[in-house]
């Protein structure tokens, strides 16, 4: 009578059938959904990881990245030691540099200088350098110069480039700031060409340049001074090549005229018999 009382069973149909006995009531896994598999092991750099302890890989990536340019080394080249045969009195000069370190730091120690057979040094100098990477072509160098010979010796602090120029032009500028405040530059450029396997021409150019007049220094304002030159070489080894030339050089200004008051020459041509070395 009341409305807890259950529904009355129905004998007929459908609704009368027990589901659960027919095993219908079971559960049923899903299909797997496709694409829904884990991922690949992510790829490593080397195949040889898949195989090795990363510790001993590890170690043995160091000892690969010393051996391919991570380890110290070192050279010593003379690009220019020669003599020269002037309208005049012969001279000699010599331009070369010497390093130590590896592909992103090193020491550098370059030198140059000329001067006149029976006479002392007319100018040479000694620069020691650090030198930077910044590019697989370029280095940037920092570092102090010092004068000698019978100029004046000053002293100065170095600021420079070097590298690798399109179509194979080795570049070298350089700022140079006195301890007497005085401010120079110098800008070279040389480009190797190879006629055979052995012969090479080199031309070579050079300029010099001071914001001041330097009595002491007999250095004007302005283009103090200029040289171009063309060396052939015949590389006897890789690391010997004698060489003959000619040589031009021209100062100007301030610079001619304390050459002149000197009583020497503010340039000229000269032919150039020496040799190209490094080891």
């Amino acid at each position: 009578m009341g409305h807890c009382t259950p529904a009355p069973v129905r004998s007929g149909g459908h609704g009368a059938m027990d589901h659960g006995a027919m095993g219908h009531g079971a559960s049923v896994e899903a299909p797997p959904v496709v694409g829904d598999a884990p991922p690949p092991p992510v790829p490593t750099t080397r195949a040889a990881d898949a195989f090795y302890d990363p510790v001993a890989m590890a170690r043995a990536e160091r000892q690969m990245r010393r051996e391919h340019g991570g380890m110290a080394m070192h050279q010593v080249i003379l690009n220019i030691a020669e003599v020269q045969v002037r309208n005049g009195r012969d001279g000699y000069r010599w331009d070369g540099e010497g390093w130590f370190g590896g592909d992103i730091h090193r020491l550098v120690v370059k030198s140059e200088g000329e001067g006149d057979f029976g006479r002392r040094v007319d100018a040479a100098e000694v620069q020691a350098l650090y030198a930077r990477a910044v590019d697989p072509y370029w280095n940037l160098q920092a570092g102090v110069r010092q004068d000698v010979g019978a100029g004046a010796r000053r002293t100065y602090a170095v600021l420079g480039v070097e590298g690798l120029a399109p179509y194979w032009f080795d570049v070298e500028g350089a700022l140079f700031l006195s301890d007497r405040g005085d401010v120079l530059a110098r800008g070279e450029a040389w480009v190797d060409q190879r006629i055979t396997q052995r012969l090479i021409a080199q031309p070579r150019v050079e300029f010099n340049l001071a914001a001041q007049d330097v009595p002491a220094s007999r250095i004007g304002a302005g283009l103090s001074s200029a040289e171009a030159g063309l060396r052939l070489r015949y590389e006897i080894a890789r690391e010997f090549a004698p060489y003959v030339g000619v040589s031009w050089e021209r100062r100007y200004g301030a610079t001619a005229r304390y050459a002149r008051s000197d009583g020497g020459g503010t340039g000229g041509f000269a032919l150039a018999l020496g040799v190209r070395a490094w080891f």
